[in-house]
């Protein structure tokens, strides 16, 4: 985890991250991070965060949210929760660019994509990056489950 925060802006495959505000700026220790992703796209597997909850602000677009087994949209100006130990992930479920911001609590788990990003390229990951990936997730507490990018992408008709 980052000790001296600096802004970043990467791509993790295609999602798009841009530290905007980062844990440091402020005594709540919140992060804020813009997000961006093509038509159609999913965002991640099915993942929980340990520590973290996550507060999404659609800018512009749809965003799709799983969490447990409900499934939602969010449409430009709406928020959806997204809290910490439940299974969830989110996927751009329009035809347009999707854009939102997305608030860490706390916020040290901003650090992840830019961590993460050093590791993934555009390419299907080997067994080497998914080792990489493993390690940096189990320093955040972060439990994925990759197995579940097929029936996610077939469940919301997207892509990767």
């Amino acid at each position: 985890m980052s000790e001296t925060w600096t802004k970043y802006d990467v791509n993790v495959r295609s999602l798009g991250a841009r530290l905007l505000v980062a844990p440091d700026e402020s005594e709540s220790g919140v992060a804020v991070v813009e997000h961006t992703l093509p038509p159609r796209t999913l965002g991640a597997p099915l993942h929980r965060h340990s520590h973290e909850d996550e507060i999404s602000f659609v800018l512009d677009g749809t965003l799709g949210v799983q969490e447990g087994e409900t499934v939602s949209t969010v449409e430009t100006g709406g928020v959806v929760v997204k809290k910490r130990d439940v299974w969830h992930t989110f996927w751009n479920a329009g035809d347009g660019p999707l854009r939102f911001l997305e608030f860490i609590a706390p916020g040290e788990f901003a650090a992840y994509f830019e961590e993460v990003a050093d590791v993934v390229s555009d390419g299907p990951p080997d067994e080497q990056t998914m080792a990489r990936v493993g390690e940096i997730c189990a320093r955040y507490d972060l439990e994925m489950k990759p197995e579940s990018v097929p029936t996610l992408m077939e469940r919301h008709d997207v892509d990767l």
